[in-house]
């Protein structure tokens, strides 16, 4: 799937130094996976580096792209992008919905998307 309409989201499971990089949106006290809807005339890759660098301030990284992956959201199948980052650098964190960002040596039970995020986490582990 390469058409740029056939995305809906981009999820960057992220590492910096050895240790998992979530984020807080300031209007809940859980943590998350990096990632973001892909906006229009926008590629599911280009979606990837946006998301990382507003919600991270990401200035310095390697991305691997992990899979594509399928699931329902508000009734409806949408397509996904599942990507790796290595962080080597971070810049000033851009103004955005994002309200923390915290390194973790492992994933905390608090997450916003406690359903789906494992299941992301996990399959990258067994990758």
């Amino acid at each position: 799937m390469t058409d740029k309409k056939a995305y809906t989201f981009a999820i960057i499971l992220s590492h910096y130094k050895g240790d998992w990089v979530l984020v807080r949106h300031h209007r809940r006290s859980t943590w998350e996976i990096p990632a973001g809807h892909v906006e229009q005339g926008e590629t599911v890759y280009e979606a990837a580096h946006r998301e990382l660098f507003e919600e991270t301030g990401a200035k310095k990284y390697e991305m691997t792209c992990l899979s594509s992956y399928s699931g329902q959201y508000n009734g409806q199948t949408v397509y996904g992008m599942l990507f790796h980052a290595e962080i080597q650098e971070f810049g000033p964190q851009p103004e955005s919905e994002i309200a923390d960002k915290k390194f973790f040596p492992t994933i905390p039970d608090n997450l916003t998307y406690p359903d789906i995020q494992p299941q992301f986490i996990q399959y990258y582990l067994n990758s």
